[in-house]
């Protein structure tokens, strides 16, 4: 047998090992429940915020308890007629156990489905977060605390991105690792996507600093904040602008391709949300109030409006984080890192 023949029977063997994990490694119910997990979870954060944005965090005084009834058993007609402020702290509560609920259903599922065993770590990760996060939110109702809010708004949007990351490993997309067209892609154009993703988190833990600001503290700590964003605002949508046209040459997936424009496109939008929620919280920047057309447009504290424009920019925030989990994990599993040179070195071939 000379080494032609060696070659074809490899080639023969690994295209047979291909299949076989095309059959025996996408795990469809795990694929269900993470999406149906990621899917609880966005409403949670969107009513989450909303119950910053109203203060109604402490509608409810006690908890695991709500007014000493069993939080399920608590009567449906007491809160989902009673005050607003009321009706989005229970109904944020629901949602948090039902989110714990179907993580426990991701887990039982991977267990019994999964065979890899690093998948299976991601799912338990995704249930001790969200346990985390329910528990977080009772020490922020019995204590009062900022810190606590504060921490409890940047485990919100991280749950929500490992949510994403089980959806796209879980995939078929995932196993069937479809080769990607590297003669056009740039050295370090999926560092890039990192550095996206670790400028949107900044973003979003200055943003929680901002909402939990404490009232008394220094004009100087505020305005630093501030101009902290503002940048970090700018920075994220160029560098997303900088990724799609990076990747414009290159044959992605169709699925990859409209993830990529979907995520400068939330960028854009995020960056008009800001300025939004700046104007109908604290009014015109700088000498903006004083043109004449601008002077009569007020928007009343509290109302409606305003806190759905300000929870609009902080959920999109949220859905940021996931696009770029999504566009990550699904550009890294498409390329070859072994041609792929990166600032600090060289990464090893990814596994087919």
């Amino acid at each position: 047998m000379d080494w032609k023949d060696t070659s074809r029977i490899l080639r023969a063997d690994t295209r047979m090992t291909s299949l076989s994990d095309l059959k025996t490694e996408h795990p469809k119910w795990v694929h269900r429940c993470a999406i149906l997990l990621a899917c609880t979870t966005f409403p949670l954060i969107w009513v989450g915020g909303l119950v910053t944005t109203y203060d109604a965090g402490m509608a409810v005084p006690d908890w695991p308890n709500t007014y000493g009834y069993n939080m399920f058993l608590y009567p449906p007609t007491t809160w989902l007629s009673g005050p607003w402020d009321l009706l989005i702290e229970h109904g944020h509560r629901l949602l948090g156990s039902l989110a714990g609920l179907v993580a426990i259903g991701l887990v039982c599922v991977a267990l019994k489905f999964e065979r890899r065993r690093w998948v299976k770590a991601l799912c338990l990760l995704a249930l001790g977060l969200v346990i985390a996060q329910g528990t977080l939110g009772g020490i922020r109702v019995l204590a009062a605390d900022r810190a606590i809010a504060k921490v409890h708004g940047c485990v919100g949007p991280a749950f929500f991105g490992l949510s994403v990351c089980i959806m796209v490993v879980t995939s078929r997309g995932w196993v069937r690792r479809l080769p990607l067209d590297q003669r056009n892609l740039k050295p370090a154009t999926w560092a890039l996507t990192l550095v996206i993703l670790g400028l949107a988190y900044a973003q979003l833990v200055l943003g929680a600093n901002l909402r939990h600001i404490n009232l008394e503290s220094d004009p100087f700590v505020f305005r630093a904040i501030v101009l902290f964003h503002v940048i970090g605002a700018f920075a994220v949508w160029f560098h997303g602008l900088l990724l799609r046209r990076r990747l414009r040459r290159v044959s992605l997936p169709q699925g990859l391709k409209r993830a990529v424009a979907l995520l400068t496109l939330v960028l854009t939008l995020q960056l008009g949300l800001g300025l939004g929620t700046w104007v109908v919280k604290w009014g015109w920047p700088m000498t903006w109030g004083q043109t004449s057309w601008l002077t009569g447009w007020v928007v009343p504290a509290k109302s409606m409006f305003q806190a759905n424009v300000v929870t609009f920019h902080v959920a999109t925030g949220s859905l940021i984080i996931a696009l770029s989990v999504w566009v990550c994990f699904r550009l890294a599993r498409v390329t070859n890192f072994s041609r792929i040179s990166l600032p600090f070195g060289r990464i090893k071939g990814v596994p087919a």
